[in-house]
């Protein structure tokens, strides 16, 4: 008999889009440490490679959810015209078995060849009726299943695959000294006049950030892709209670073309020759511990990035470009741009950084160095060269614990946010063409110890600092021709515990503290306790 042979591939089939499909389900639950436990050395921008990089997978699945659909209808048009062949089949098999009971019960000895053919035959019809109508609440099911999936895709106008993620994050917090911003401070600085006390307590969601990625063509061996990224501390709106209004402010934006090897990535983006930053969701802004010798920035940019693999398992990363020519200076106008200092200079920023990596104790080795120029125009034949070399490094040293920083040394590179944001210093009133200018000499950097208690904790403690050189500074500017006080140092330190009790959950709590030093007044301590709660999507 041909009919069962016939549905050998039809069960493979079916059996393959259920396999696929608790593949799938299994994606969404907790079903273990190894899918809870997060990268001892994940750091804020790490965690968002990451989300990527498991709805990446998540999307490969739906695409093969949509396949196995396919099939499944393909399934169906042919179930149906089996049971058509085999309905009259199994009737005939029913009356030949009714025949035979009848002649069986008549009969006192033997049965003839016919009936016991017969006979045997009728278990085999009842069984292929039973696996035809399990083959139906299969797909039944797996159709369901399929469509409760799709109805979680992110449609786009386009035809091409888009993808929504970000946090929901709320802060809640205590602090005790002032400093130049409520809810995620960055340097110490004296209270206000008439202030009677320094403490103070608050809670904020607008470090709630979204992104949107696109996946587009593969063009020349390529694929392309783009993203945008915005949180809400783009200011306060002059409304009662504005600061609970925070203002939509866009941080990246980029498009990027990857081959196997090689990469070319053009937009705002972050600074690629800083790449790590400390572990906090007390600070999302703004880098945890920015002013404090973490460079950070989102700066306008295109570079280029290529990979060499080596034995062992070993990489070697290249990578330079060119970035706006940026210096911390604030806009003259909140509606039309003016071109600052590094702009008026007619050149970018450039931009280069190499990085070995390999793994170990499951986690990434990796040493980099880089450096950075940009010219500066300050008007009236005053030009500084600014520049800074770089270093960072991560290094796992057991299987729980991970040791990372960065390091810096250069000038005038507030731009980078360095010494402070300042950039440079003024020998007389900023404001005459004959007062003369002197970029500021800087050296910072900062350091981090990730200890995964368990596969859900980690315990992170960091130490940064950040010095602007005195010696730039006394005998040559004052407070008064600089807009304000003059920040020589700025020291930082942290230490906090994340708990994800699910992938898509983290809970948080750090102490911070920031010990700031003027060049020209007495230093300023501001410490703050962080509560954070956030839902990833």
């Amino acid at each position: 008999m041909n009919s069962p042979l016939r549905f050998g591939p039809c069960s493979t089939a079916i059996a393959t889009a259920a396999l696929v499909l608790l593949t799938i389900g299994s994606q969404g639950q907790e079903t273990g440490p190894a899918q809870t436990s997060p990268s001892p050395d994940t750091s804020v921008r790490e965690l968002d490679t990451q989300v990527r990089e498991l709805r990446a997978v998540i999307e490969q699945m739906r695409a093969e959810n949509a396949q196995s659909r396919a099939e499944m209808q393909e399934l169906r048009q042919e179930l149906q015209d089996t049971r058509k062949v085999l309905t009259p089949l199994a009737a005939a098999i029913n009356n030949t078995v009714s025949t035979a009971e009848a002649a069986t019960s008549t009969q006192t000895s033997g049965t003839s060849p016919s009936v016991s053919q017969a006979v045997s035959a009728a278990p085999a019809a009842a069984d292929l009726g039973s696996r035809i109508q399990k083959l139906e609440e299969s797909t039944q099911l797996l159709g369901s299943k399929i469509d409760e999936q799709y109805q979680t895709k992110v449609e786009a106008a386009g035809k091409y695959r888009a993808r929504l993620s970000g946090i929901v994050l709320m802060n809640a917090f205590r602090n005790v000294g002032t400093s130049n911003n409520l809810d995620f401070p960055n340097y110490a600085q004296p209270p206000a006049p008439g202030s009677a006390s320094e403490t103070s307590l608050g809670a904020t969601l607008r470090q709630t950030e979204i992104g949107l990625e696109i996946f587009g063509p593969t063009l020349a061996g390529a694929k392309t892709s783009a993203d945008v990224q915005f949180d809400f501390a783009g200011g306060f709106p002059t409304t009662p209670n504005g600061v609970d209004f925070g203002i939509v402010r866009m941080q990246t934006a980029s498009l990027r073309l990857d081959w196997k090897n090689t990469s070319v990535i053009a937009g705002q983006d972050s600074l690629f020759i800083s790449p790590l930053s400390p572990t906090s969701f007390a600070s999302l802004a703004t880098p945890a511990l920015a002013y404090a010798g973490n460079l950070w920035g989102w700066t306008p940019q295109l570079r280029v990035e290529h990979r060499f693999n080596l034995p062992n398992d070993q990489t070697l990363t290249i990578q330079g470009g060119v970035l706006d020519n940026l210096d911390w200076e604030q806009p003259s106008d909140p509606y039309f741009r003016s071109a600052t200092a590094g702009e008026r200079s007619g050149q970018p920023a450039y931009a280069f950084r190499s990085a070995w990596s390999r793994p170990a104790f499951g986690h990434t080795l990796s040493i980099g160095v880089a450096g950075y120029y940009g010219r500066q125009d300050w008007s009236w034949d005053r030009y500084v060269d600014a520049w800074s070399g770089m270093t960072d490094w991560q290094i796992p040293i057991a299987p729980r614990l991970v040791l990372s920083g960065e390091f810096y040394r250069g000038r005038a590179v507030g731009g980078l946010g360095a010494a402070i944001g300042q950039t440079i210093v003024y020998g007389g009133n900023p404001l005459s063409g004959s007062s003369s200018i002197h970029g500021l000499d800087s050296a910072g950097g900062w350091s981090q110890l990730k200890f995964q208690l368990t596969p859900k904790l980690e315990l992170n403690g960091v130490f940064a600092e950040d010095n602007a050189f005195a010696r730039d500074v006394r005998g040559f500017a004052t407070d008064a021709n600089n807009f304000g006080p003059i920040l020589g140092r700025n020291r930082g330190g942290l230490g906090n515990l994340v708990y994800r009790p699910r992938s898509d959950l983290l809970l948080s709590a750090e102490f911070r503290r920031l010990h700031t030093f003027p060049v020209y007044d007495s230093s300023r301590v501001t410490n703050q306790i962080n509560l954070a709660m956030g839902i990833l999507f």
